[in-house]
């Protein structure tokens, strides 16, 4: 058997079906960009699963990836077993071979046992093959053409050996290969009772997508059956190095000596040294394909997988930052593999590290809770107010804490934690609800050829119409429905840019077009209603974009173009898109940066974009390879899915972008540019929002209005109100100062009034009233004045400002152990619409319902003797 590096497997995997007529695709992103009901790419054959549905067509039929992967999030979760098993992992590597229509079971298994046994050299008595047990074509093929030795076979059932992409859909039956890590190993052979254990490890998996499974579980043969193979690299990897846990190959030795380098250790093998190994891999790849760290969704998964890491780190005795240093030698391992890795090093240590600042200001205090918790602990079970306590205040994901507790033989009080959970519960179960709009999921075997570049009316033929989502041969007068049309000068949402809006006729009749949106490759799918006449399938038509709004989105988008291209100039050439939305309106786009956008920075922008348009440059427009492209240094927009052949839009030299968009034909055609609002919408992304043209004119013809009106309020003119409210704002400070001086003056004055209304209960002075004509501000001060008077006391003051209550309270030291003034002002506060908090001896709150405050007040001293009844 030949002992092959990860790098060579993954090379000699993709060349071996190179040479037998397969294209060899790069991998896809962490994001899938084709099925939103996913979270996060799973398996190599998401990318291909709008060609497997018959949504798309590729210019080729057979396929080969190594395709990057991660389950840690939904239901494809293997999280808590990582780092306590031998082959569990947030993130691999999944090679794999496709076959669109093209070869089926008899390529697809000759194909795998050639690569395992002549390229790889694994004796074939190591292997063990199973089939589906109805499939007795593949296991013809087994036994008859390969000759695998029967005693070495399984027939399993459909729970193993049955594939589907859903309830209905293609589907069909696998055969999956197994090796053989030989009897020290506990476990038996794939069917049998022994079948968990460790001996037989699946390497290969292949799919016969064979059926149409309907909704009623009927299974009709498919007319072009396909091939979806997937096998590990790491276990592939463990099997050509002679080794049985995946931690123990190349790719994991390496970065497991970083790790353990940072901890001062020689020993690998401690599972919290391969809990950070693994979790730098998936945090490195999120991070670098667009993923975040948030409370919600993809970007709660990742902060959940990092927050786990830098746990594991101070359980091994790491204090300081140390997860982002593992960021270097993952990209010298990995980065010739995935250059996207390396390009977005920098990046990603930056994101790391600033993620792990923010948990480590907690990770010590939450540490301590859970070490005094399991300290006094009665029993073998973790309270679940105690979980909760740590997840909303100290960042803890529950399953950090029962990782945790698993290492300290305890257990988590789930039930209780619910119990708890309110809020933040519901958010970060909404990390695996993706949802999509799939009430149109049309299935045609044709496409639209698009004829917007160059036509904004054209003549059509109707290829099918829709109802409800159903297929109907007539749309009538007032329906609502949905018209595919065989070439049309509507652009469909698409790389930000929403779909066209118009009409399409014939004679009499009219469909107002209200959305245009597209389906798989290129069916485009005309949103509207029939406003009068009817329409029938097979009749010509006229399709006709509205004029205005077309021309008003180009030059948004065109704009768009420029501004990334001067946000890289003045930012820095991290900036790359996170997302954006062109309309006719205004432009928005999104990007990478750490910090707001400041003024100067804004104003520069501004300003080179405005030069580009003075300058004018032609607006051209180019198919070419996506290989091609990219290196000619066009840049691919975040979200967008390419195909092997893709338009690079280029204005001037300043900008060039792959881009299926429609713009201008001269950069002058934007006439101005604006950016009207700048603002961050998640961790490192922020948000510019513009306007150009008519757009660009009407916003500054109203800020212009608006200073007008200013400056004939403070009766200067227009050039001059600067320095106006300046001088305003300064005399307006100046009166406020005077106003909290003659304030602290009334409150000190009242103080010596309030002191004797003070009544003792167990021994502490108690008072509670409320002032009028006192500023919020200043009831601070009162409150500290009235403890130093009355010595030992508990105080609540209260003053109201329309329906806004608000109230301080305050305990003298020697009282805290007795009473609270965080509880003292909760007591009230609650009566009065509100909340708050503090510190023991000092504590704010405020309330909306001053109805309640009189008699909130009047039970305050009662409320004392109850709290020091036993004191």
């Amino acid at each position: 058997m030949k002992k092959m590096t990860s790098a060579e497997l993954r090379s000699a995997f993709l060349e071996f079906f190179r040479q037998r007529g397969h294209t060899i695709e790069p991998s896809s992103p962490l994001i899938p960009g084709n099925d939103p009901t996913l979270l996060f790419t799973n398996a190599g054959m998401v990318q291909y699963k709008d060609v497997f549905l018959g949504r798309e067509h590729k210019g080729f039929t057979r396929a080969a990836t190594s395709q990057r992967c991660v389950r840690a999030g939904g239901k494809h979760n293997d999280l808590e077993n990582v780092g306590y098993t031998a082959r569990h992992h947030t993130f691999f590597e999944m090679l794999g071979n496709f076959s669109f229509g093209d070869y089926f079971k008899k390529e697809a298994i000759h194909f795998a046992w050639d690569f395992l046994t002549q390229e790889l050299e694994i004796p074939p008595q190591k292997l063990w093959v199973t089939v589906f047990e109805e499939d007795s074509e593949a296991e013809a093929i087994w036994l008859n053409e390969v000759g695998i030795d029967s005693n070495r076979f399984s027939r399993i059932g459909a729970k193993d050996n049955f594939w589907s992409m859903g309830d209905t859909g293609p589907c069909g039956p696998c055969s999956e290969i197994f090796y053989d890590h030989g009897e020290s190993i506990p476990g038996g052979p794939p069917g049998s009772p022994d079948e968990d254990g460790d001996r037989y490890i699946e390497i290969w998996n292949l799919v016969f997508m064979q059926y149409d499974r309907a909704a009623d579980g009927t299974l009709t043969p498919l007319p072009k059956p396909s091939v979806d193979t997937g096998m590990g690299l790491e276990r592939i990897a463990a099997v050509s190095q002679g080794v049985h846990s995946n931690y123990e190959i190349d790719l994991f030795q390496k970065l497991l000596k970083a790790a353990a380098q940072l901890v001062g250790t020689d020993d690998l093998n401690q599972s919290s040294l391969r809990v950070i190994a693994d979790h730098i891999r998936s945090c490195a790849f999120l991070v670098a394909d667009g993923v975040l760290p948030s409370n919600e969704g993809r970007g709660y998964v990742l902060r959940r997988i990092i927050r786990r890491a830098i746990r594991h780190g101070y359980r091994l005795g790491i204090r300081d930052i140390f997860f982002y240093k593992l960021v270097a030698p993952l990209t010298e391992e990995m980065g010739p593999a995935y250059p996207e890795l390396k390009n977005a090093q920098a990046q990603v240590e930056r994101i790391l590290k600033k993620e792990e600042e923010r948990f480590a200001e907690t990770l010590g205090q939450g540490m301590k809770i859970l070490e005094a918790c399991i300290a006094k602990l009665e029993g073998h079970v973790i309270p679940g107010d105690t979980v909760f306590q740590l997840y909303d205040t100290y960042g803890f994901p529950v399953d950090l804490t029962a990782d945790f507790a698993r290492e300290h033989d305890l257990s988590v009080d789930h039930a209780g934690f619910e119990t708890a959970m309110t809020a933040q519960r519901d958010r970060a179960r909404s990390a695996s609800h993706f949802g999509a709009d799939y009430d149109q999921d049309i299935k045609l075997d044709v496409e639209t050829e698009f004829t917007g570049y160059h036509h904004l009316a054209d003549q059509s033929h109707i290829v099918a119409l829709y109802a409800q989502g159903q297929p109907v041969e007539t749309l009538a007068s007032g329906q609502e429905g949905v018209i595919v049309l065989d070439r049309t000068p509507f652009y469909a949402e698409s790389g930000g840019q929403v779909g066209d809006s118009g009409t399409i006729t014939i004679a009499d009749s009219a469909f107002e077009v209200a959305d245009t949106q597209k389906q798989g490759g290129n069916l485009f799918l005309h949103k509207g209603k029939v406003l009068n006449g009817a329409f029938k399938t097979g009749q010509v038509c006229i399709a006709s974009v509205n004029v205005s709004e077309r021309r008003a989105t180009a030059l948004n988008h065109s704009a768009t173009h420029l501004l990334h291209a001067a946000l890289k100039q003045v930012l820095g050439e991290h900036v790359a898109q996170k997302g954006s939305l062109v309309n006719p309106e205004r432009l928005r786009f999104d990007f990478s940066h750490f910090e707001p956008v400041t003024g100067e920075q804004i104003a520069e922008l501004e300003r080179i974009v405005n030069e580009q348009i003075r300058l004018n440059a032609p607006v051209s427009a180019e198919i070419m390879a996506k290989d091609e492209a990219v290196k000619a240094g066009a840049v691919a927009l975040f979200g967008e899915k390419y195909g092997a052949e893709v338009r690079v839009l280029k204005i001037g030299d300043f900008s060039t972008e792959l881009c299926g968009g429609t713009h201008v034909e001269r950069a002058g055609d934007i006439g101005c540019f604006k950016i009207v609002g700048e603002t961050g919408v998640a961790a490192g992304v922020r948000r510019i929002e513009a306007v150009t043209g008519q757009g660009c004119i009407d916003w500054i013809a109203g800020r212009d209005k608006a200073l007008a009106s200013i400056a004939g309020l403070l009766k200067s003119s227009p050039d001059k109100a600067a320095e106006k409210v300046e001088q305003l704002l300064e005399k307006t400070r100046h009166l406020e100062k005077q106003l909290e001086r003659l304030n602290a003056k009334l409150a000190s004055s009242a103080g010596d009034e309030l002191g004797a209304k003070a009544v003792e209960v167990n021994g502490i002075k108690v008072l509670a009233v409320k002032l009028d004509g006192v500023d919020p501000k200043s009831l601070r001060d009162l409150v500290d004045q009235l403890k130093n008077k009355l010595g030992s006391a508990a105080i609540v003051l209260a003053t109201v400002d329309g329906d806004k209550v608000s109230l301080t309270a305050g305990v003298t030291k020697d009282q805290t152990g007795r009473v609270k003034a965080g509880d003292l002002v909760n007591f009230v506060a609650t009566q009065v619409g509100g909340k708050g908090g503090g510190r023991p001896d000092m504590a704010q709150a405020g309330g909306n319902d001053p109805s309640g405050l009189a008699k909130a007040l009047a039970d305050v001293p009662a409320w004392v003797q109850t709290q020091t009844a036993s004191g």
